[in-house]
């Protein structure tokens, strides 16, 4: 066990310098920051050339890059060229803001969807089964931005104007605070803000995992194994949830460690769509300011969220199933 996961931890080292130097690359071939300084017009042509020393525009690409990443790594992630402050600051709140509303939304939504998918399987071509089933395509079938207005538009209009009148006020559709609010923390203004852009985002998530369980559940319980165990004696109920469940979760583990990895990059429609300030919106504002200084470090954060949260599946399939170990 202890060499698998020394071994998964050393590839995961030349992943992440590959996958940051593609990135690196990718900016830097489709973005300008010459040309976004310039657009500033304040920016006189001593300060053009100290900014590009201080980025080594006037290196080549790789020594760019190696200047980079060593500032990155000694955590110095640059000044943004469009509001000149620090990067750091409005990343991290990104970052947070983006991972509340992500991981709450799909914990939420794995765990609903593996009990359905659960239940689906143990009772197969039943009523709740196909009841199930055709919740989870017609789940699948609406887009999130879709999804979103329609229900900013019940939310926002229909029931506010028709129903009540103050729907719109316990379902805000817009930030993470009431509009002109300015104080510290508030727990329950934040659930509030959550709640229409947390639905959005877990209606697919619920219809896509309950498939994924139901559809491991039942190759798992019609193996040779289960059989095996039921005719021992074991309770149902031991031989579902002890036996069944685990190996089951070898699939579903994949799938969620890539979606909790990708939520480091920002549910892009979702918080355009309720404008919430999470890595979504902050990549959209920095691309349409061609905030070069700005895109390459939240670039690299999501590069490593996803090299990171594989490695997680790759460590957690030696826990689920004994065999992987060898």
């Amino acid at each position: 066990m202890l060499r698998y996961i020394v071994r998964r931890l050393l590839w995961a080292i030349p992943v992440l310098i590959i996958g940051t130097l593609i990135v690196f690359l990718a900016v830097r071939a489709t973005t300008d920051p010459v040309k976004a300084a310039l657009r500033n017009p304040h920016t006189t042509p001593a300060a053009l050339a100290k900014y590009k020393h201080d980025l080594g525009l006037d290196k080549s690409w790789i020594e760019q890059y190696w200047i980079f990443l060593t500032r990155f790594f000694r955590g110095d992630f640059g000044t943004s060229m469009h509001s000149n402050t620090p990067v750091w600051p409005d990343l991290r709140t990104a970052l947070v803001n983006s991972l509340v509303l992500g991981l709450l939304a799909t914990m939420f939504a794995i765990g609903l969807g593996a009990l359905l998918g659960i239940i689906s399987s143990v009772k197969q071509y039943s009523l709740f089964d196909h009841a199930a089933t055709g919740a989870a395509f017609f789940g699948l079938s609406m887009p999130p931005f879709w999804f979103g207005l329609l229900l900013i538009v019940f939310c926002g209009t229909f029931y506010q104007h028709h129903i009540s009148h103050n729907l719109s006020v316990l379902l805000p559709f817009s930030g993470i605070y009431d509009a002109g609010y300015t104080g510290g923390f508030d727990i329950v203004q934040r659930a509030r803000h959550l709640a229409l852009p947390a639905i959005v985002l877990s209606v697919q998530v619920i219809a896509v995992y309950s498939r994924y369980m139901r559809t491991s559940m039942l190759e798992t319980l019609n193996s040779d194994y289960m059989r095996t165990a039921r005719a021992k004696g074991i309770s149902e109920w031991r031989v579902i949830f002890h036996h069944a469940f685990r190996n089951a979760l070898i699939p579903l583990v994949t799938f969620a460690a890539i979606d909790i990895g990708a939520i480091a990059g920002g549910l892009v429609i979702t918080e355009q769509i309720f404008q919430y300030p999470g890595m979504g919106l902050y990549f959209i504002n920095a691309y349409n300011n061609a905030d070069y200084t700005a895109i390459l470090p939240w670039m690299m954060v999501v590069v490593g969220f996803v090299i990171i949260f594989n490695l997680i599946a790759d460590l957690s399939y030696a826990w689920l199933d004994p065999r992987i170990r060898l």
